[in-house]
């Protein structure tokens, strides 16, 4: 009997994490999922994991590999945003970005890249943004965290293709979950800056509240997760991909401006 693919979700307790859990389960996966808090999902299993820390990931991968046997699928989704300017974000807040949506992508990947190559297969997909080439203003930590996301995967994809894994780097628009509320907000500075952190938070927010739904997103995932082929880097949504585009076609300058002209006033 051939045996069944196992899928490995971080942050898989609320947004686009739940969602991407539960419609790997919905394609007939054994889903597991690593999150701080436990909220229980019908048919996936969870393990409290905080994904920074490298060895509590190791020794969650190796509980996975012994009642599994292998990994075939892991989704990055964990990760966190704050938002403020740059010259008023203490250094803390500002690494723990990082930490979290980079690096914390890093170690799971660090941890389940051995099995993957010894079993000659695997799919990595790293959770992105369009922020990674939108370069958002007052969002500038969390910008940083995604576009090294993106070169990270596209970079680590050369690296392991040889090996039979395949690694995306998935760049997300506004998605409404409750990652919103959960934003870090650095006020300090607003009126330094003539209000506009406020008014381009509050811009950020009513997109995002405005943005696709979850479940929408989760389907995806698990979509471009099934491929044999995919781009190193993909969008998912029409108006994201158009954005994505232009972002990479139009000159800094020109790019800078637009974006600027809408979270920047």
């Amino acid at each position: 009997m051939e045996q069944r693919r196992t899928a490995l979700v971080t942050g898989g307790s609320s947004g686009i994490g739940r969602s991407t859990a539960a419609a790997l389960q919905d394609a007939g996966y054994a889903v597991y999922e690593f999150s701080r808090r436990d909220v229980p999902q019908s048919g996936v299993t969870h393990i409290s994991v905080d994904v920074t820390s490298e060895t509590g990931v190791q020794a969650a991968v190796a509980q996975i590999l012994a009642e599994a046997g292998r990994i075939d699928v892991v989704v990055n989704c964990a990760g966190s945003g704050i938002s403020g300017a740059v010259e008023f974000t203490p250094l803390a807040q500002a690494r723990a970005q990082l930490d979290v949506n980079f690096f914390g992508t890093v170690n799971v990947n660090r941890a389940v890249l051995p099995s993957m190559r010894n079993q000659g297969s695997g799919r990595i997909v790293n959770i992105s943004s369009v922020a990674a080439v939108a370069h958002i203003p007052f969002q500038a930590f969390y910008s940083a965290s995604k576009a090294a996301v993106s070169s990270y995967s596209c970079a680590l994809d050369n690296e392991v293709s040889p090996y039979g894994i395949r690694v995306t780097a998935i760049e997300l628009g506004d998605i409404c979950t409750g990652f919103t509320q959960a934003r870090q907000k650095i006020v300090q500075g607003d009126s330094e800056y003539g209000g506009r952190i406020t008014r381009s938070v509050r811009q950020m927010e009513q997109d995002e509240q405005n943005g696709m739904n979850p479940d929408v997103i989760g389907a995806a995932i698990t979509r471009i997760a099934a491929k044999k082929r995919c781009k190193p880097v993909c969008v998912v949504g029409t108006t994201y991909k158009l954005l994505s585009y232009l972002c990479r076609v139009l000159p800094s300058a020109w790019r800078g401006k637009i974006v600027g002209a809408i979270y920047a006033k």
